[in-house]
C-alpha cells in the first residue's frame, strides 16, 4: 500500500511539472497568475522563452512554452505588461529551442 501511495505521489508531481509551461495570455492583469514583460535584450531577462508548436513539446519549467487556446488548458495564466516595473517576470523570446532556459533561478518558482 505504501508503494502505491508513493507511485501516485510521483505521478501527480510529474503531471504538475510537465504542465508548468502551458500558458494562456489573459486580457487583464487581474486575471493573471504572473505578469510578464518582454525585454529587448537577452541579458535583461529572467527567462529565455522558446515558443513550441505542439503541446507535447512544452517543457518542464525550462522555458519551452506552449500557448493554449483556452485558459482552462493552461497551467499558468500570464499578462503582458507595458512597463518593466509592473512585471513579476522578465522574458526574452529566443529563436532556437536550445537557447531556452532560466537566467535568474530565484524567479523559477513563479512558473511552478
Amino acid at each position: 500500500m505504501k508503494k502505491v501511495l508513493i507511485l501516485f505521489g510521483c505521478l501527480f508531481c510529474f503531471s504538475i511539472i510537465t504542465q508548468a509551461q502551458k500558458v494562456y495570455s489573459v486580457d487583464y492583469a487581474s486575471q493573471a497568475d504572473v505578469k510578464v514583460f518582454v525585454v529587448k535584450y537577452e541579458s535583461q531577462a529572467d527567462l529565455n522563452v522558446y515558443k513550441v508548436k505542439y503541446e507535447s513539446q512544452a517543457g518542464d519549467n525550462n522555458g519551452k512554452w506552449f500557448f493554449t487556446s483556452y485558459s482552462s488548458q493552461a497551467k499558468k495564466k500570464i499578462f503582458f505588461v507595458d512597463y518593466e516595473s509592473q512585471a513579476d517576470l522578465k522574458i526574452y523570446f529566443v529563436d532556437y529551442e536550445s537557447q531556452a532556459g532560466w537566467r535568474n533561478n530565484s524567479k523559477k518558482s513563479l512558473m511552478y
